[in-house]
C-alpha cells in the first residue's frame, strides 16, 4: 500500500498549516489553517477536491491551523470533523478573529458535527488508522501519526518538546515525518529564553504589555513571571479551564501556575495601564483584546514586549519595525534540538519541515540530512514502506 501525500498548506511558508492524506482514493485533511497577512486564495489551503474529502481533523485552535475550516465547509466539504474538547472549546473564538465575515455568517461553527477524541487515541478514519499524542504546545493539542498496513506518516503539526509546562508525547517511528519547522535552526533552549523573559519583565516591572495568543503561550509567560502581573480579565477562565486540565500538563507545573493566577490582577478596558506586566491576547495585536491595547500602549509610551511570530503588518510587527515594541523569543515551537531528537527517535526517516520560510528551512536542513528542503505548498509526494518519492 502507499499513502499520497498533498501539500495544502504551510510549506516554504509560515501560515495555512495543512496536509492532506489519502490511499484508494479516500483523503484526509490534518489541519486547515489561514495565513495572516495573505490575501485571496493564499489565505487558505492549497488543496483540490474539497468537497471529495472524508474527514478534517484539527491538532489545536490557533488560527493557522483551524482558521479555514469556514472556507472548507463553503467548498462544500460534508465529511467528518474531528477534534478534541479543548480545540473545539477555543475554535469559535478564533474563527470569530480570523474567518471571513460573511464566510462566518453563512457557515457558522458546525458544532453539531465535531467528533471529540483524547490525545493518545487511535482513531479510524476512512480506512486509515490515525494516532494521536500530546503535543507539548497548548491544552488539547495534538501531533497525527497516519498509518496504513505498510507504511506511516507523522504530521507534527505544533509541537514542543522542551516545554516548562506542556507534556509532548514521543513521535513514533515512520516512514515520513512533517516537522514543526517554525524556527528553522534557532539553537537558544527554551529555559534561556524564558530566563531572558523573565529578565525583561523584571527590568520593566512598573508597567509593560505582554501580547499573548490566549492558549499556549499564555501559561509559559505565568511560569516564567518573577513577580506581580495583570491580566486582560477576559482571559482568566479560559486560563483557568488550561491549568485545570491536568493530564496536559507536567508534574507540579498546575499548582504553581493555580497560585499564580489566584493573585493575579484583573485589568478591564477603560481602567488606567497597570503599574505591573499585563498580559492580553491575542500576540501579533491583530485580534482580541491586544488589538486595542497595544495602540494605547504606544500612545502611552508603555513598554511593550512581543514573544512570538509577528506576520508582515500586524500591529505588533509594525511597532517592533518602529522600534516602539521589543521581541524575545518565547519557545512555543521545537529549537534545532528538539527536531534532531524528534527525527532520530523517528528512526531518521525523510523530512519534511513546515511553518517557516524556505531560508530557515535550509538552515534547519544543515542539521538534519534527510531534510527536504525544497518541498513546497502545493506539492504532492507518495510514501511506501522505507520510500517517499
Amino acid at each position: 500500500m502507499t499513502l499520497a501525500i498533498e501539500l495544502a498548506g504551510g510549506f516554504g511558508e509560515k501560515g495555512r498549516t495543512s496536509v492532506v492524506v489519502g490511499r484508494d482514493g479516500r483523503r484526509v485533511m490534518l489541519d486547515a489553517g489561514i495565513k495572516v497577512g495573505a490575501s485571496g486564495e493564499d489565505y487558505y489551503p492549497h488543496a483540490e477536491s474539497i468537497a471529495d474529502l472524508d474527514a478534517v481533523l484539527i491538532s489545536h485552535a490557533h488560527e493557522d491551523h483551524v482558521g479555514a475550516l469556514n472556507w472548507l465547509l463553503s467548498k462544500g466539504f460534508s465529511g467528518r470533523i474531528l477534534m478534541t474538547a479543548e480545540t473545539m472549546d477555543e475554535a469559535p473564538a478564533t474563527l470569530e478573529a480570523y474567518a471571513e465575515p460573511e464566510l462566518l455568517r453563512a457557515f457558522p461553527f458546525p458544532e453539531r458535527r465535531i467528533e471529540l477524541f483524547e490525545p493518545g487515541d487511535v482513531l479510524d478514519v476512512a480506512g486509515l488508522g490515525i494516532r494521536t499524542g500530546r503535543s507539548g504546545h497548548v491544552v488539547g493539542g495534538v501531533w497525527f501519526a497516519v498509518e496504513d498496513e505498510e507504511s506511516s506518516v507523522v504530521y507534527c503539526a505544533d509541537v514542543v518538546p522542551d516545554s516548562a509546562v506542556f507534556v509532548m508525547d514521543p513521535i513514533p517511528p515512520c516512514d515520513l515525518v512533517m516537522l514543526d519547522a517554525s524556527y528553522g535552526a534557532d539553537p537558544v533552549s527554551g529555559t534561556e529564553r524564558a530566563a531572558q523573559i523573565a529578565g525583561w519583565i523584571k527590568a520593566h516591572g512598573s508597567g509593560c504589555l505582554l501580547p499573548t495568543p490566549l492558549s499556549g503561550r499564555s501559561l509559559e509567560l505565568i511560569a516564567a513571571m518573577p513577580g506581580r502581573f495583570a491580566i486582560h480579565a477576559s482571559m482568566r477562565a479560559s486560563l483557568q479551564a488550561q491549568i485545570e486540565a491536568g493530564a496536559a500538563l507536567k508534574s507540579g507545573i498546575g499548582e504553581v501556575l493555580r497560585q499564580r493566577l489566584v493573585h493575579a490582577v484583573d485589568w478591564t478596558d477603560g481602567q488606567p495601564l497597570p503599574e505591573c506586566p499585563l498580559l492580553a491576547d491575542d500576540g501579533m495585536g491583530r485580534a482580541g483584546p491586544s488589538s486595542r491595547l497595544i495602540a494605547l500602549a504606544d500612545a502611552s509610551g508603555f513598554p511593550i514586549l512581543l514573544s512570538g511570530h509577528l506576520p508582515a503588518g500586524t500591529p505588533g510587527d509594525v511597532l517592533h519595525a518602529k522600534g516602539r515594541a521589543d521581541w524575545i523569543r518565547m519557545p512555543t515551537h521545537p529549537t534545532v534540538s528538539g527536531n534532531v531528537a524528534i527525527w532520530e527517535k523517528a528512526g531518521r526517516p525523510p523530512v519534511l519541515g513546515h511553518s517557516c520560510g524556505p531560508e530557515d528551512l535550509a538552515r534547519l536542513g544543515q542539521y538534519i540530512a534527510a531534510l527536504r528542503t525544497g518541498c513546497r505548498t502545493g506539492d504532492r509526494l507518495v510514501v511506501t514502506e522505507g520510500e517517499t518519492a
